[in-house]
């Protein structure tokens, strides 16, 4: 419904503004169909990024978006816009993706306890942001597949909130809203995700760059 993304469209940051949106959704909804295009383009590329991050397939990637640009559109009039419109979208297309992971027996839906999990004892991380990573370095095709794969083997209530907030830049009150968990877990699951990166790239890391401490 969406058409093919391509990397020219808008990104995340490029929202429209709130009330525009709902009187977008309202005409919508009123049966001026045609807008809903114009409602999802500046989605498209960040709904594609993140299926794809966990499809590891451009066709699936694909599916996936589309999918989920159709279940947002057939259930538009659930959305009560207590959360933004890019939220509610993001979530979607998570669910879309986790449900067909699960399908296709391909991922193992790990399980932590909640009280655990705010409450325990959290080691600081080396690398702050993943990001810190020089930017020359991640513009080597070998280092983005490396980073793709630490990404991947990410338990996936840590990849879900990695994906979500330090690749597709949503707020930690976002991403809770997103993955219906609290603003703690959010900022528990980042830093944990964090650290598994970090001990996964940082030796991958001083092997290509040796001169790295």
């Amino acid at each position: 419904m969406a058409g093919r993304v391509h990397a020219s469209e808008p990104s995340m940051g490029e929202e429209i503004a709130n009330e525009d949106e709902a009187r977008m959704i309202a005409s919508i909804l009123d049966g001026d169909v045609q807008l809903y295009h114009q409602l999802i383009r500046p989605y498209e590329r960040s709904v594609y990024v993140m299926s794809l991050s966990y499809m590891k397939s451009e066709t699936d990637a694909e599916d996936v978006a589309q999918e989920a640009f159709l279940k947002a559109y057939c259930h538009l009039a659930s959305f009560r816009g207590e959360a933004k419109f890019s939220t509610w979208l993001m979530g979607i297309a998570l669910n879309e993706a986790r449900g067909r992971l699960r399908r296709d027996g391909a991922v193992r839906m790990e399980s932590i306890d909640q009280t655990s999990e705010e409450g325990g004892h959290v080691l600081p991380a080396i690398l702050r942001d993943w990001r810190e990573i020089p930017s020359e370095t991640l513009e080597r095709k070998e280092v983005r597949q490396m980073l793709q794969a630490a990404i991947a083997g990410l338990p996936t209530i840590y990849r879900d909130v990695f994906l979500l907030r330090d690749v597709n830049e949503l707020s930690i009150i976002e991403t809770a809203e997103a993955l219906t968990i609290s603003i703690s877990s959010v900022k528990v699951r980042l830093h944990r995700a964090r650290i598994l990166l970090q001990k996964t790239l940082t030796p991958q890391l001083k092997h290509i760059n040796p001169e790295r401490k």
